[in-house]
């Protein structure tokens, strides 16, 4: 698979597959069968994916709080399994939390940033963290106090790089002065579907930091939905004799050089769908009928 770089030369670079692999999906429903589960992590080495992303808040809706973590443990306990720890550059994030009800919240204060890098470490079976994103902004907390902490994080050694989610321009330019060469990424939701992160994309371009795109295919997973919703997506994979979550992956990738999709899979076989978007290319006059929507 073609790769893209995440890091630079002060926190090192990384070289990772253009497509990544989001893991959400391996427990926020019902739970799935763990040979399948180690069977779509091991189609998704074989065919180029390194770039694995999780989060301390993803688990089953039905655990309640217990949902906090159970993704990041699940996670360890399959790349153990397999014995390919080294093959996979792995990516978590905190400052969600679960409620009693399996719903969601928002926490940013130090101390519980603070414990959280701590609980991901020891759920993961590492000393330092590849890559620590914050979730999403606090109403609650500043956001330049939140960067202060993340800081903090970093230069203590517990995780190599810092990452954002869900940020504006402003708040990844603000933290860009404040994080400095530690900042290496930003993940924010783009899909055909959503595209109103197209500035932050330009941004990151700018400023060197990987765009990681959640819920790149829209949740559309089903190629038939997708198609329908998006037709000119459906017409030029039938032109190329591929997927239409092929085409959308392929054209998030034309929409900048450090642009990393993690598409959520959860069957070997849509792992694999995905990991062949790296190798299609589309015309200017494609693109740009994609771009119009």
């Amino acid at each position: 698979m073609h790769t893209r770089t995440i890091g630079n030369e002060t926190v090192g670079r990384v070289e990772v597959g253009a497509i990544g692999l989001g893991l959400m999906t391996f427990s926020q429903s019902e739970p799935q069968p763990r040979a399948q589960l180690l069977d779509t992590v091991r189609a998704a080495l074989d065919a180029g994916v390194t770039l694995f992303d999780t989060a301390d808040a993803y688990g089953s809706e039905s655990l309640g709080r217990g949902a906090q973590g159970d993704n990041e443990q699940l996670v360890a306990s399959l790349l153990d399994e397999l014995g390919v720890r080294g093959q996979v550059f792995l990516a978590t994030k905190a400052g969600h939390v679960r409620t009693d009800g399996g719903g969601w919240d928002v926490d940013s204060s130090a101390p519980h940033l603070r414990a959280a890098v701590d609980a991901s470490r020891e759920r993961l079976g590492v000393d330092v963290l590849d890559l620590w994103q914050h979730h999403r902004p606090d109403p609650a907390v500043p956001y330049e106090q939140v960067l202060t902490t993340l800081k903090e994080i970093h230069q203590a050694g517990k995780v190599r790089m810092i990452g954002l989610s869900n940020a504006d321009p402003g708040q990844i330019r603000l933290a860009h002065d404040v994080l400095g060469e530690a900042l290496v990424s930003v993940q924010n939701q783009f899909s055909p579907a959503f595209r109103s992160s197209a500035p932050e994309i330009d941004v990151c371009t700018e400023l060197g930091l990987a765009f990681l795109p959640w819920s790149p295919l829209g949740g559309l997973g089903d190629a038939k939905t997708l198609g329908e919703q998006h037709p000119a997506f459906a017409e030029i994979a039938a032109d190329h004799g591929v997927s239409p979550q092929q085409v959308a992956l392929a054209w998030e990738l034309a929409q900048g050089p450090t642009v990393i999709p993690i598409p959520g899979a959860k069957r070997p076989s849509s792992i694999q769908d995905s990991a062949a978007a790296a190798d299609l290319v589309l015309t200017d006059a494609e693109l740009a009928r994609l771009d119009a929507g």
